[in-house]
Protein backbone atom coordinates (compact mmCIF):
# COMPACT_ATOMS: atom_id res chain seq x y z
CA UNK A 1 0.00 0.00 0.00
CA UNK A 2 1.51 3.19 -0.81
CA UNK A 3 0.11 6.12 1.10
CA UNK A 4 0.24 10.34 0.82
CA UNK A 5 0.72 12.19 4.41
CA UNK A 6 -0.28 15.51 4.37
CA UNK A 7 1.14 17.08 7.40
CA UNK A 8 2.33 20.54 8.41
CA UNK A 9 3.81 19.20 11.41
CA UNK A 10 7.29 17.86 10.85
CA UNK A 11 7.68 15.94 13.78
CA UNK A 12 4.29 14.24 13.18
CA UNK A 13 4.73 13.89 9.52
CA UNK A 14 8.07 11.85 10.15
CA UNK A 15 6.67 9.94 13.16
CA UNK A 16 3.74 9.10 10.67
CA UNK A 17 6.05 7.79 7.95
CA UNK A 18 8.57 5.93 10.17
CA UNK A 19 5.31 4.38 11.13
CA UNK A 20 3.34 3.63 8.26
CA UNK A 21 6.97 2.07 6.68
CA UNK A 22 7.50 0.20 9.64
CA UNK A 23 4.44 -1.97 8.85
CA UNK A 24 5.50 -2.51 5.20
CA UNK A 25 4.35 0.39 3.84
CA UNK A 26 5.19 3.04 1.42
CA UNK A 27 4.83 6.50 2.62
CA UNK A 28 5.33 9.96 1.24
CA UNK A 29 4.79 13.03 2.96
CA UNK A 30 4.07 16.61 2.49
CA UNK A 31 3.15 19.94 4.08
CA UNK A 32 0.74 21.35 2.08
CA UNK A 33 -2.67 20.83 0.15
CA UNK A 34 -1.02 22.23 -3.08
CA UNK A 35 1.76 19.85 -2.96
CA UNK A 36 -0.79 16.88 -2.06
CA UNK A 37 -2.92 17.78 -5.31
CA UNK A 38 0.03 17.51 -7.98
CA UNK A 39 1.25 14.96 -6.01
CA UNK A 40 -1.61 12.75 -5.64
CA UNK A 41 -2.40 13.55 -9.41
CA UNK A 42 1.10 12.21 -10.01
CA UNK A 43 1.19 9.09 -8.04
CA UNK A 44 -1.62 6.35 -7.65
CA UNK A 45 -1.69 6.43 -4.32
CA UNK A 46 -3.87 3.49 -2.17
CA UNK A 47 -4.98 6.04 0.50
CA UNK A 48 -4.21 9.89 2.27
CA UNK A 49 -3.95 11.06 5.16
CA UNK A 50 -4.44 14.67 5.68
CA UNK A 51 -4.63 17.10 8.34
CA UNK A 52 -7.51 19.48 8.26
CA UNK A 53 -5.26 22.70 9.82
CA UNK A 54 -2.83 23.05 6.74
CA UNK A 55 -1.30 26.30 5.53
CA UNK A 56 -2.86 27.94 2.56
CA UNK A 57 -5.51 26.05 1.27
CA UNK A 58 -6.70 23.97 4.53
CA UNK A 59 -7.57 20.16 4.64
CA UNK A 60 -11.17 20.81 3.51
CA UNK A 61 -10.33 22.62 0.34
CA UNK A 62 -7.68 19.81 0.00
CA UNK A 63 -9.95 17.14 -0.21
CA UNK A 64 -12.76 19.16 -1.92
CA UNK A 65 -9.83 19.97 -4.82
CA UNK A 66 -8.59 16.74 -5.13
CA UNK A 67 -12.00 14.91 -5.36
CA UNK A 68 -12.57 17.72 -8.45
CA UNK A 69 -9.71 16.46 -10.05
CA UNK A 70 -10.58 13.08 -10.16
CA UNK A 71 -8.29 11.09 -7.18
CA UNK A 72 -10.55 8.85 -5.26
CA UNK A 73 -8.44 7.11 -3.00
CA UNK A 74 -9.92 6.98 0.28
CA UNK A 75 -9.43 9.58 2.62
CA UNK A 76 -8.85 9.79 6.44
CA UNK A 77 -8.58 13.33 7.68
CA UNK A 78 -6.46 14.32 10.65
CA UNK A 79 -7.74 17.22 13.29
CA UNK A 80 -7.84 18.95 16.93
CA UNK A 81 -10.88 19.30 16.41
CA UNK A 82 -14.02 17.26 17.56
CA UNK A 83 -16.89 19.16 17.02
CA UNK A 84 -19.64 17.74 15.17
CA UNK A 85 -19.68 20.35 12.35
CA UNK A 86 -15.62 19.99 11.67
CA UNK A 87 -16.54 16.14 11.38
CA UNK A 88 -19.47 16.52 8.92
CA UNK A 89 -17.37 19.42 6.75
CA UNK A 90 -14.84 17.03 6.52
CA UNK A 91 -17.23 14.06 5.15
CA UNK A 92 -19.19 16.93 3.20
CA UNK A 93 -15.79 17.59 1.19
CA UNK A 94 -15.06 14.11 0.07
CA UNK A 95 -13.06 12.54 3.02
CA UNK A 96 -13.98 8.57 3.72
CA UNK A 97 -12.93 8.59 7.58
CA UNK A 98 -12.39 11.05 10.51
CA UNK A 99 -9.89 10.49 13.16
CA UNK A 100 -9.23 13.02 15.82
CA UNK A 101 -6.10 13.73 17.54
CA UNK A 102 -4.30 12.47 19.60
CA UNK A 103 -5.00 9.37 18.31
CA UNK A 104 -2.88 5.27 17.99
CA UNK A 105 -0.92 4.23 15.27
CA UNK A 106 -2.76 0.63 15.39
CA UNK A 107 -5.99 2.81 15.03
CA UNK A 108 -4.95 4.70 12.32
CA UNK A 109 -3.21 1.71 10.15
CA UNK A 110 -6.57 0.10 11.31
CA UNK A 111 -9.04 2.40 9.35
CA UNK A 112 -6.38 2.74 6.43
CA UNK A 113 -6.97 -1.39 5.89
CA UNK A 114 -10.62 -0.90 6.38
CA UNK A 115 -10.75 2.25 3.89
CA UNK A 116 -8.70 0.24 1.29
CA UNK A 117 -10.77 -2.81 1.35
CA UNK A 118 -13.41 -0.64 -0.19
CA UNK A 119 -11.41 0.17 -2.91
CA UNK A 120 -11.34 3.91 -4.92
CA UNK A 121 -14.36 3.65 -6.23
CA UNK A 122 -15.61 7.35 -7.89
CA UNK A 123 -17.31 9.25 -5.01
CA UNK A 124 -17.76 12.33 -5.97
CA UNK A 125 -19.19 15.23 -4.10
CA UNK A 126 -21.22 17.06 -6.31
CA UNK A 127 -23.70 15.06 -8.93
CA UNK A 128 -23.40 16.32 -12.32
CA UNK A 129 -24.98 14.86 -15.55
CA UNK A 130 -24.03 17.24 -18.32
CA UNK A 131 -24.35 20.89 -16.76
CA UNK A 132 -26.96 19.80 -14.60
CA UNK A 133 -25.41 19.93 -11.09
CA UNK A 134 -26.71 18.73 -7.53
CA UNK A 135 -24.83 19.15 -4.24
CA UNK A 136 -26.18 17.03 -1.67
CA UNK A 137 -24.70 18.77 1.35
CA UNK A 138 -25.71 22.10 0.42
CA UNK A 139 -28.83 21.34 -1.32
CA UNK A 140 -28.49 23.10 -4.34
CA UNK A 141 -29.37 22.21 -7.64
CA UNK A 142 -28.13 24.44 -10.53
CA UNK A 143 -28.33 24.09 -14.56
CA UNK A 144 -24.92 25.79 -15.49
CA UNK A 145 -24.89 29.38 -13.93
CA UNK A 146 -28.77 29.02 -13.40
CA UNK A 147 -29.85 28.26 -9.51
CA UNK A 148 -32.65 26.10 -9.33
CA UNK A 149 -35.17 25.66 -6.44
CA UNK A 150 -36.61 22.80 -5.78
CA UNK A 151 -38.76 21.00 -2.68
CA UNK A 152 -37.35 18.82 -0.54
CA UNK A 153 -39.20 15.67 -2.38
CA UNK A 154 -38.13 17.42 -5.77
CA UNK A 155 -34.60 17.40 -4.63
CA UNK A 156 -34.60 13.30 -2.76
CA UNK A 157 -35.99 12.26 -6.69
CA UNK A 158 -33.67 13.98 -8.98
CA UNK A 159 -30.91 12.80 -6.56
CA UNK A 160 -32.02 9.25 -7.19
CA UNK A 161 -32.60 9.90 -10.50
CA UNK A 162 -28.74 11.30 -11.27
CA UNK A 163 -27.15 8.72 -8.96
CA UNK A 164 -28.03 6.15 -11.47
CA UNK A 165 -27.76 8.44 -14.60
CA UNK A 166 -28.76 6.53 -17.71
CA UNK A 167 -30.28 3.88 -15.79
CA UNK A 168 -34.63 3.41 -15.65
CA UNK A 169 -35.83 3.58 -12.63
CA UNK A 170 -39.19 2.16 -12.24
CA UNK A 171 -41.61 4.26 -10.00
CA UNK A 172 -41.30 1.74 -6.95
CA UNK A 173 -37.51 2.51 -7.25
CA UNK A 174 -38.11 5.91 -6.76
CA UNK A 175 -40.81 5.95 -4.40
CA UNK A 176 -38.63 4.11 -2.15
CA UNK A 177 -35.82 6.65 -2.95
CA UNK A 178 -37.90 9.70 -2.09
CA UNK A 179 -40.89 8.63 0.20
CA UNK A 180 -41.77 6.38 3.34
CA UNK A 181 -43.96 3.29 3.59
CA UNK A 182 -47.12 5.20 3.81
CA UNK A 183 -47.30 5.44 -0.08
CA UNK A 184 -48.55 2.64 -2.05
CA UNK A 185 -46.92 1.42 -5.46
CA UNK A 186 -49.70 2.09 -6.99
CA UNK A 187 -49.93 5.83 -6.24
CA UNK A 188 -49.46 8.58 -8.61
CA UNK A 189 -47.51 10.44 -6.94
CA UNK A 190 -44.18 9.63 -8.59
CA UNK A 191 -45.49 11.06 -11.73
CA UNK A 192 -46.97 14.04 -9.93
CA UNK A 193 -43.45 15.05 -8.84
CA UNK A 194 -41.39 13.85 -12.16
CA UNK A 195 -44.02 16.48 -14.02
CA UNK A 196 -42.78 19.07 -11.38
CA UNK A 197 -38.89 18.55 -11.44
CA UNK A 198 -39.71 18.58 -15.35
CA UNK A 199 -40.71 21.90 -15.26
CA UNK A 200 -37.67 23.02 -12.71
CA UNK A 201 -34.34 21.13 -14.83
CA UNK A 202 -36.05 21.18 -18.31
CA UNK A 203 -38.35 23.17 -19.68
CA UNK A 204 -36.51 26.33 -18.83
CA UNK A 205 -33.47 25.39 -20.35
CA UNK A 206 -35.16 23.60 -23.58
CA UNK A 207 -33.63 20.70 -22.47
CA UNK A 208 -35.10 16.76 -22.41
CA UNK A 209 -32.92 15.62 -19.50
CA UNK A 210 -35.82 13.83 -17.61
CA UNK A 211 -37.26 11.16 -20.19
CA UNK A 212 -40.18 8.49 -19.63
CA UNK A 213 -39.54 4.91 -20.58
CA UNK A 214 -42.86 3.35 -21.47
CA UNK A 215 -43.85 0.49 -19.19
CA UNK A 216 -40.82 0.79 -17.25
CA UNK A 217 -40.25 4.24 -15.55
CA UNK A 218 -38.19 7.00 -15.77
CA UNK A 219 -34.18 7.76 -16.84
CA UNK A 220 -32.31 10.58 -16.61
CA UNK A 221 -30.42 11.00 -19.82
CA UNK A 222 -26.75 11.32 -19.74
CA UNK A 223 -26.40 12.93 -23.27
CA UNK A 224 -30.01 15.82 -23.33
CA UNK A 225 -30.43 15.97 -26.58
Amino acid sequence: MRVLVVEDKVKLAAILGRGLRKEGLSADTCGTGEDAIWMAAATPYDAVILDVMLPGIDGFETCRRLRSEDVWAPILMLTARESIDDRVAGLDSGADDYLTKPFSLRELLARLRALTRRGAAERPTVLGVGDLQLDPASRRVWRGEAEISLSQKEFALLEALMRRAGQVLSRLDLLEAAWDQSYENRSNIVDAYVRRLREKIDRPFRAQTLETVRGAGYRLREDSP
